[in-house]
């Protein structure tokens, strides 16, 4: 028996290089999956590390793993009073928009390449798909957050728009496997797949939280367990019923994120730190897969490609969709620039190889330059960009407490952090005066760098965040009687749950 004491070392070392690269993108100001690449790189077979690594039906697996769990974690932390104000722009964007840019550098990627048309949109299908946890992590790291809808857009947009790439890059390996098939017999599939995946995933997600309510287990440490259990399943599932299971646990995700469960908290914060695993390992993983030697053989082809899709593709996919649907030029543009690529490209880019594609190389090497060139050119840009355009706020922070709730099976109380502003009615008024709903308490209140325990006499100041321990049925009302107004316009409670 092999001593698997050596592997077991390398794979450590590489995952703690990956999550020192997270810490050390935040003060480059670059998003943390180049320094990923770049560590899986250097421990490849023409780096330090001398790692020959090709299995690319392996790698594969692995992103596809991989993806399921990030993006089941993505859409646990969508808020849907969020993004319901922005579902049309996003799902035209997700939909119509990746196939504009799948078409426009597809035809540009055939000419530059000298491949066929269905090769060359194979290729604009691989790279359609956005990423915004880079985008975000980018203006966390330059403390800029994005005005008005945009955040939510491209949250949801870069959510749903990985399975459209999906489907148009499995389908164009088909059209070069078949030459004979139509691409109109793609389209029912298309909508086939779609329905049953998002079908799946609501029914997986709504079960699921009946289960965790009700299974009552004895260890805590087991639920975390069920959770990896529902999104294997869920993805399973969608993909043996020949759905989208991609869509499945992004919809899964999105529907346990906004329903309360036992635990929730902790599970939120485990499917959060196994995104970043997974993220990690899965971009290390396709590092290894790079020969940095043949990159430079289409460096100046894939280059062209790359400055298509920034300056071409994605400006027409984006002035498509948004001005139809009463998007501003500021918006629109900036959602233009931050169709940044990322995972997703990558791993689709190992799909022709392990179809046996003759062009397999050259698509695998020119869409990772096209990764490259787009974290580059763009990812180090998008806060300039965003405050050339005035879309820019300041990114809010979030205080820790020292103290959460943990949701029993049969009710829906939760913590809730609220912002007393200016103009609130309870600022300068004493709890006790404040005649809240029964069920809700002000269980503690944060004042500048402190946390005050809160009594009955304690006096209420502008700036101050209370921490509200309350219901759906008492959390309107509440929220009222300490912000002053329930139109939206200020913080929202439902939308600050500290933890």
């Amino acid at each position: 028996m092999s001593d698997p004491s050596p592997l077991m070392a390398a794979a450590a070392l590489l995952i703690l290089l990956g999550v020192l690269a997270s810490k050390a993108s935040s003060r480059l100001g670059v998003p943390a999956l180049l320094l990923f690449l770049v560590i899986g790189m250097l421990a490849g077979s023409e780096g330090i590390g001398q790692i020959d690594f090709e299995d690319y039906e392996l790698a594969q697996a692995t992103g596809v793993v991989a993806l399921a769990f990030i993006l089941f974690a993505g859409g646990l932390d969508t808020k849907w009073s969020s993004v319901r104000p922005v579902l049309v722009r996003g799902v035209l964007l997700a939909t119509v928009g990746v196939a504009v840019t799948a078409l426009v550098v597809g035809v540009v990627a055939a000419w530059v390449l000298d491949l066929s048309l269905t090769a060359g949109l194979l290729l604009g299908s691989i790279v359609s798909s956005t990423d915004a946890a880079a985008v975000f992590s980018v203006l966390r790291s330059h403390s800029v957050s994005l005005r008005g809808m945009l955040r939510p857009l491209l949250e949801l947009e870069s959510g749903s728009n990985d399975p459209m790439a999906v489907f148009l890059t499995l389908g164009f390996l088909e059209l070069l496997s078949e030459p004979g098939t139509s691409v109109v017999e793609l389209l029912p599939i298309f909508v086939a797949q779609m329905s049953v995946g998002a079908a799946v995933g609501y029914a997986f997600a709504r079960g699921s939280v009946v289960l965790i309510n009700r299974l009552r287990l004895e260890y805590e440490g087991l639920y975390p367990v069920l959770m990896i259990a529902v999104v294997l399943l869920t993805y399973g599932t969608a993909a043996l019923l020949e759905g989208s299971g991609f869509l499945a646990v992004y919809v899964a995700g999105i529907v346990m994120g906004n329903a309360s469960f036992v635990h929730r908290k902790s599970l939120m914060r485990f499917a959060d730190g196994l995104a970043w695993l997974m993220q990690i390992a899965m971009f290390l993983v396709l590092g290894l897969l790079v020969f940095p030697s043949d990159l430079w053989s289409v460096a100046g082809q894939a280059l062209l490609i790359s400055a298509v899709l920034i300056f071409v593709g994605r400006p027409v996919a984006t002035f498509a969709v948004l001005p139809a649907t009463g998007a501003r030029l500021p918006e629109t543009l900036m959602v233009s620039w931050v169709g940044l690529r990322g995972a997703v490209p990558i791993v689709l880019a190992t799909f022709p190889h392990a179809e046996g594609v003759v062009e397999a190389d050259v698509i695998f090497n020119v869409v990772f330059f096209i990764v490259l060139t787009s974290v580059l050119v763009q990812g180090t840009t998008i806060p300039m960009v965003a405050r050339w355009l005035r879309v820019d706020a300041p990114l809010p922070t979030r205080r820790a407490y020292p103290l959460e709730s943990v949701a029993s099976s049969d009710a829906s109380t939760d913590l809730h952090e609220i912002a007393i502003p200016e103009d609130s009615p309870a600022a300068g008024r004493q709890l006790v005066d404040l005649r809240l709903p029964q069920g809700a308490l002000v269980v503690l209140v944060s004042r500048d760098e402190d946390f005050v325990v809160p009594q009955g006499s304690t006096v209420l100041l502008p700036g101050d965040n209370v921490l509200l321990l309350a219901d759906e049925t008492t959390l309107p009302l509440a929220r009222a009687l300490l912000e002053g107004h329930s139109n939206g316009d200020g913080p929202r409670a439902d939308g600050d749950r500290p933890g």
